[in-house]
């Protein structure tokens, strides 16, 4: 395929070999997308509610204990491991050799996006480029262009 532009929906094109359109993917529960360099989880005053409720904390508690300000808004925060700076909420404990979140049922849209934001379905090099970090990328269950669309346009990322 002759990709000329960053704003073409490239993965609305149908593949040269398989002829399908739209992007593989399948969570590994490595939790890469969970850790790495400092970075930030943005979630919005309801994600938070709602997280502060799960655990069983009042909305300022949970403000103070699992968050900070970023020049971007308020993150959740990272804990220093062998890893990386990993979520606040990842457990690499209860399923041996797995990454799970302890709060996936609430987690932020942030995070339910991943990995179709704006930013690694924009071409296709940049969807390579992510895929060296996640090995999910590429494999598993084909989302449609038009599912793609929707959780592209559901964060600013």
């Amino acid at each position: 395929m002759a990709y000329q532009s960053d704003t073409a929906e490239w993965f609305a094109i149908p593949d040269e070999e398989s002829g399908k359109t739209g992007l593989p993917f399948e969570c590994t529960m490595c939790g890469r997308c969970c850790t790495g360099p400092e970075g930030y989880v943005l979630f919005t005053d309801d994600e938070a509610r709602t997280l502060a409720a799960r655990l069983g904390v009042s909305l300022d508690v949970f403000i103070e204990r699992y968050t900070h300000e970023t020049s971007l808004g308020r993150s959740l925060n990272e804990t220093q491991t062998e890893h990386g700076h990993d979520c606040v909420f990842l457990d690499r404990t209860s399923v041996p050799g797995r990454a799970v979140c302890g709060v996936y049922e609430d987690r932020p849209m942030q995070c339910r996006t991943w990995p179709f934001w704006k930013s690694i379905v924009k071409s296709p090099q940049a969807w390579a480029r992510a895929s060296a970090i996640c090995p999910g990328i590429g494999r598993g269950t084909r989302y449609s262009v038009q599912e793609i669309r929707v959780l592209r346009d559901r964060v600013e990322m």
